[in-house]
């Protein structure tokens, strides 16, 4: 288990985190937390996991700092060098996991194909209740599941980052995630990291099978100032960015390929919801379809400014190269 950590007010969110993973029905090996470019948080987090009563308990956890880059991408890849385990799954810091999350995870690699197993992300809204105006549809602007992704347990191109795990063979078959892509400490709140991974595992090992069962929940926090439009159209704006650095990486038909369903299809039935609410009077429906065509048109914008800085060179990103077969292992907590 690995969750990657950066600020010292998600404090309460963290021991949570590692509650609800301490708690598990089926228990991780071991728990990481790799805290970015924080020493404050990293002594506060190694006093309070470490060998003064924390360092006996059966569910053990290590604290360790990023080894790379300031970054969400570099975070993990720590994680999963100075990991152990044959599955590696991450948590994000502000979510809770329900107590068979591992278990339905666990399951899924009963098949040897099963190279990445996702999850079913829930918001808890900050204001106790989803904002009227708030589509289901844009859901992933808050790290959560979004309407449009099918039910059950499913193939899928690509699982969400924060609710996921993945066999260390196929996380090292690609050498990790990129750095470039994701968050990373700049003002805009980008990601498409997993994307970007997913794409580049399945072209690596092109048998592998990426799963999504909704039974593993977890229960992700949405602070107040992520409820705002201001926040919507911003992360909107910054997924914009986000993909068209990944279509660089792996090119715009598989980058691009479950986004084009989602605008086709998906968005235009939630105007459509939206418009057929607000004439018959209920609560959000015109600030829905609005805040859809925003959330497209935003999103839009940052593409093609992307895409430009792209063919400019302006966009930089690193993909990790796999080490060969008969390389030396990285020295723990190395960064990958």
């Amino acid at each position: 288990m690995v969750v990657c950590v950066y600020t010292e007010d998600r404090w309460g969110d963290i021991l949570a985190a590692v509650a609800s993973v301490r708690d598990q029905s089926y228990p991780a090996l071991e728990t990481l937390l790799v805290v970015d470019h924080n020493p404050v948080l990293l002594r506060r987090l190694a006093k309070t996991y470490g060998d003064d009563g924390a360092g006996a308990d059966p569910h053990r956890v290590r604290v360790l700092a990023n080894a790379g880059p300031r970054g969400l991408s570099a975070g993990r890849n720590t994680g999963i060098t100075a990991s152990s385990g044959d599955v590696v799954a991450f948590l994000d810091d502000d979510a809770v996991a329900e107590r068979d999350w591992l278990l339905h995870f666990a399951e899924g690699y009963a098949d040897p194909r099963v190279m990445a197993v996702g999850g079913r992300t829930q918001p808890v809204w900050a204001s106790r209740r989803r904002p009227a105006w708030f589509p289901e549809e844009f859901d992933w602007i808050v790290g959560c599941t979004y309407r449009g992704l099918p039910p059950g347990k499913v193939a899928v191109r690509n699982v969400l980052g924060g609710n996921a795990s993945f066999r260390r063979s196929a996380l090292e078959a690609v050498g990790g995630f990129a750095s470039g892509i994701g968050r990373d400490g700049h003002r805009l709140p980008l990601g498409g990291e997993e994307t970007e991974l997913c794409i580049r595992l399945t072209r690596a090992v092109p048998d592998a099978v990426l799963l999504i069962d909704d039974r593993s929940v977890i229960h992700h926090r949405v602070p107040a100032g992520r409820e705002r439009f201001r926040y919507f159209r911003t992360r909107a704006y910054a997924e914009g960015l986000s993909k068209a650095l990944v279509a660089r990486s792996v090119g715009a038909r598989e980058g691009l390929e479950s986004e084009r369903r989602y605008t086709t299809r998906v968005l235009p039935a939630g105007v459509a919801r939206g418009v057929r609410d607000a004439l018959l009077g209920r609560a959000g429906g015109a600030g829905r379809a609005g805040a859809i065509v925003a959330g497209v048109a935003a999103a839009a914008g940052g593409y093609a400014l992307g895409s430009l800085r792209a063919r400019r060179g302006g966009g930089r990103f690193a993909v990790p190269v796999p080490e060969p077969a008969d390389a030396p292992p990285l020295p723990q907590g190395a960064g990958a």
